[in-house]
């Protein structure tokens, strides 16, 4: 039997190929485990964030604040801006404006439009106050103005009849007395009017949800009022560098919250309340620079929280009651400037370096004696046998002056009867 031609059996193979590959599905590749599979394409979220009020957009440009990135997302680096997310349109809640240019105008037209802020706060811009709409001093729950503004005035202030926090610093503000700020503010939870030049004397009635009060650096004078210790909640309380005088109130105790107390540079007299021992959260107290007498209260040193104490340039007296534990504990201790203060050698080591004396025997301070002479009767008070040494020194140094005086007479004498006996002879002849 005649084979068939190879030619033959290459297409009948060739056939079948094709016939497989027609119904054979096509399968992707499984990469290899090493190797990055390609990210899916995928489009950019859009937005969900409302675009800002233009009319505020519009305020903003006029303030100097960059508008071409959306404020309420990439803020202005200088200033500060958070908005809501109301719609169709966001508002700003708060704004914070700092460093500003001496061009700088704040219109009415431009406040305006910001009636929605919650909060409104200026540091170093000396820009010229203006009247704020009314729907803005109502909105606003905290205000701060920090080397702005150039000068305020209570009536001004006492507008913003909502605020919880207000702050105002290195500011001077012009008032007959800080009710005339405060009076309508029934919501303050925190007040600070320091370094404003603010006369008058402390108000007879606060809120009393008040947890912060600093009115330091002013000219406040009179008494401590009662409605200030009633204030329970009170945390922390700076009224120094002012005109205050009278006695500290006993009353102060009541305010069992209290952790930073600072009554220092007025002219406080008395004694430190014992009542301060009902504070147990106390963490600094500073009444330096007053007139306060009597002996520090050793309640003091039973305060476990307490870091800082001043007590420096008073006329507190006595030995002081601490130990060597308590002063390593706290982080800052001034006694210095007492007089009549003194402590116990035999309780704490002179290294300490508290700038007061050392008692003597019976509790009063020794006082340091000058050079040279009294220096050697101060010894000798203590019994030192080097007293009378020296005194015997002085004694034998006064010797050898009386053997020259001796001396010296006895020259003159011979002199004088030489001088005799030459008149004589001439007087014979």
């Amino acid at each position: 039997m005649k084979q068939p031609p190879p030619l033959f059996f290459l297409l009948i193979l060739l056939s079948a190929t094709i016939a497989s590959a027609a119904t054979t599905p096509t399968v992707s590749p499984t990469p290899s485990p090493t190797s990055s599979p390609t990210p899916p394409t995928t489009k950019a979220p859009s937005s969900s964030s409302s675009p800002l009020d233009p009319e505020q957009i519009k305020t903003l440009r006029s303030l100097h604040i960059p508008t071409t990135r959306d404020p309420c997302i990439q803020p202005s680096p200088r200033n500060a801006t958070i908005c809501d997310n109301s719609k169709p349109l966001r508002h700003l809640i708060s704004l914070h404006l700092s460093n500003c240019s001496s061009d700088l105008f704040l219109s009415s037209a431009a406040l305006k439009s910001l009636s929605s802020l919650r909060s409104l706060s200026f540091t170093d811009c000396p820009v010229s106050p203006v009247r704020f709409p009314s729907q803005l001093s109502l909105s606003l729950t905290s205000f701060s103005c920090i080397r702005s503004l150039r000068r305020l005035s209570g009536v001004w202030l006492s507008r913003f009849v909502n605020l919880t926090d207000l702050t105002v610093s290195y500011t001077p503000v012009k008032a007959s007395g800080l009710y005339v700020i405060l009076g309508h503010m029934h919501q303050l939870k925190t007040l600070t009017i320091s370094h404003a030049n603010l006369s008058g004397s402390l108000p007879r009635h606060l809120n009393p949800d008040l947890t912060h009060v600093d009115l330091s650096d002013n000219k406040l004078k009179g008494k401590i009022p009662t409605s200030l210790t009633l204030l329970e909640d009170l945390k922390f309380l700076n009224l120094s560098s002012n005109g205050l005088d009278g006695e500290i109130p006993t009353e102060l105790g009541n305010m069992i919250s209290l952790k930073n107390l600072s009554l220092a540079s007025n002219s406080f007299s008395g004694s430190i309340p014992s009542s301060f021992s009902a504070i147990p959260g106390l963490v600094h107290v500073d009444l330096s620079n007053n007139q306060l007498n009597g002996s520090i209260p050793k309640f003091l040193s039973e305060l476990k929280g307490l870091k800082v104490l001043n007590l420096e340039n008073n006329q507190l007296n006595g030995v002081l009651p601490f130990n060597a534990s308590f002063i390593k504990r706290l982080a800052v201790l001034k006694v210095g400037g007492n007089s009549n203060l003194c402590y116990n050698h035999s309780v704490l080591s002179s290294k300490l370096k508290l700038g007061v004396a050392r008692c003597d025997k019976n509790g009063f301070p020794i006082v340091a004696s000058p050079p040279k002479e009294s220096s050697a009767d101060s010894e000798s008070d203590y019994g030192d046998d080097d007293a009378a040494d020296t005194s015997n020194k002085k004694e034998k140094h006064h010797g050898p002056s009386k053997v020259v005086l001796g001396f010296a007479i006895g020259i003159s004498s011979i002199v004088f009867l030489i001088i005799f006996l030459i008149l004589i002879a001439k007087c014979c002849r």
